[in-house]
């Protein structure tokens, strides 16, 4: 179901807007300007670096959840500070502070130039850059749309709705959560941007109980908007689904097991493209030369009608960034197209080190952390196969409509998935849902494997976090129906 982000367009705040609001937030109540940034930044310069940037950023969040009745936990936090960085050549230094304060800014810059070489010649400050876009999502503070009575009574509510689907529902787990985050970035460059990021997520798992036998389902929803737009339509789809997934779950037999031709559904299922395949397109692991995909710009990497892209200006999509985590507008950046490798994912970094163009996908959990090029909202584009007749052409195989965690090896390119949806396939006909499947493959040579790509493009609910070096980020994901040959299952049948 999609989003009605129509109405974000209404509350949608230009870069000039979002800069101000930012400055009022991060810089003032401080002390600090703009004349200090830049003052500040020439200091780092005394020393030769390529480039410096500063990061400012205030979050506030929130979390509830209720489990067996009752609105177990609720927590309220607000961080923020302000990180440094230098860099020379592909040495980084970084030094942050909780404290935004001129000492601490002053003290942390000192510290980090020490990277750079001693240098006399006066620094230049560049003039002022600033990226005039329209705004992806509203500026609205999400904690405050809803007050706690409010949000307690909705997860109350689901718990409700969700057992009187089914008499065989006997457990309702939810939780709700929310974030604003205010972030302020000043680089040597000269650019000066700022952004201001609602994200709100409704997570809902029930267990399904019939005959000694216990399943689990689960499903929500989200993105870059407050809770006005979780509206009572969408809460509803996302209990019904599940409730089906739980209790299609319970009627599953034992899952086949060998080499077999696998379809993926749309949406959510993805996340195998996300993992086995995005990761290794980060810049840093190609310059690095760790990645599968690693010095193959040009070449076919995947099946004719394949085209990847990284899309971080979708919306309100939970991936999206007006800016990314150094002031660069985000993109759409064909990733591969009709199966050839045409470029990577880059922040200004290993851009400048690889001589590639940045991409805007440099991403930081929190000024704590350094940024690093990362995916945003990672899809395959649609291809013309109606998604029924992908599985009628299917003799024997699994159909996996949703999956659960994984692993991929980078270098490799292996990845193992296991499927919380999935059903055996006969004949071009669905026969029964399997428990236990787990897709086994590699990335790069899956992508060659895929035979048919449906007309039935979509991208997930807005639930994805991506893990990369310690830090987590939200993300998006997505793709049409797919038909994989020579997929490995493991099973328990």
């Amino acid at each position: 179901m999609s989003h009605p982000l129509a109405l974000i367009d209404q509350q949608a705040l230009s870069a000039q807007d979002a800069l101000g609001i930012a400055k009022d937030i991060l810089l003032s109540p401080h002390g600090i300007d703009e004349s200090f940034l830049r003052k500040t930044l020439a200091l780092m310069h005394h020393h030769q670096l390529d480039d410096a940037d500063l990061y400012f950023q205030r979050t506030l969040s929130e979390s509830w959840s209720l489990e067996e009745s009752i609105v177990k936990s609720g927590s309220f936090s607000i961080d923020q500070g302000v990180g440094v960085r230098s860099i020379s050549h592909d040495k980084t230094a970084f030094a942050y502070s909780d404290e935004i304060s001129a000492a601490a800014i002053t003290q942390a810059a000192k510290a980090t130039r020490i990277i750079g070489a001693q240098q006399h010649s006066q620094y230049i400050v560049p003039q002022k850059k600033t990226y005039a876009r329209p705004a992806l999502y509203p500026h609205n503070d999400p904690i405050t749309a809803m007050d706690a009575k409010a949000k307690v009574a909705l997860l109350e509510s689901i718990e409700r709705t969700a057992k009187a689907k089914d008499p065989r529902i006997t457990q309702v787990m939810a939780g709700l959560a929310a974030e604003h985050d205010v972030v302020l970035v000043a680089r040597a460059n000269g650019t000066i941007a700022a952004d201001i990021r609602p994200l709100v997520r409704l997570s809902i798992t029930v267990i399904a109980s019939q005959n000694g036998r216990r399943e689990v389902g689960s499903s929500g929803g989200g993105g870059r908007f407050d809770y006005q737009l979780l509206t009572s339509d969408k809460i509803d789809y996302w209990i019904n689904e599940a409730v089906r997934s739980a209790l299609i779950n319970l009627e599953s037999r034992p899952a086949p097991a060998g080499p077999m031709t696998v379809a993926l559904g749309p949406g959510w299922p993805g996340v195998l493209l996300h993992e086995a395949v995005g990761h290794g397109l980060e810049g840093d692991f190609n310059r690095k030369g760790s990645s599968a995909f690693s010095g193959r710009i040009g070449e076919r990497v995947a099946a004719k009608g394949v085209t990847v892209v990284d899309d971080g200006t979708i919306t309100g999509r939970r991936g999206s960034l007006s800016v990314d985590d150094e002031g660069n507008p985000t993109q759409c950046t064909t990733l591969i197209e009709d199966g050839i490798l045409k470029t990577y994912i880059q922040d200004s970094l290993n851009a400048r080190l690889m001589n590639m163009p940045v991409t805007g996908n440099a991403r930081r959990e929190s000024y704590a952390a350094l940024p690093m090029p990362r995916m945003t909202n990672t899809y395959m584009l649609s291809g013309s196969h109606d998604p029924q007749e992908i599985i009628q052409s299917i003799k024997k195989g699994l159909y996996a409509v949703n999956f659960g965690g994984g692993q991929v090896d980078i270098t490799s390119g292996k990845f193992v998935f296991s499927a919380s949806e999935a059903y055996w396939v006969e004949n071009g006909k669905i026969q029964y849902p399997v428990k236990g499947a787990t897709i086994i493959g590699n990335g790069p040579e899956s992508l060659k494997d895929i035979s048919m790509i449906g007309n039935d493009m979509s991208l997930d609910s807005g639930v994805g976090v991506c893990g990369k070096e310690g830090q987590s980020v939200p993300v998006g994901v997505g793709q049409p129906t797919l038909r994989i040959e020579n997929m490995t299952v493991g099973g328990t049948a």
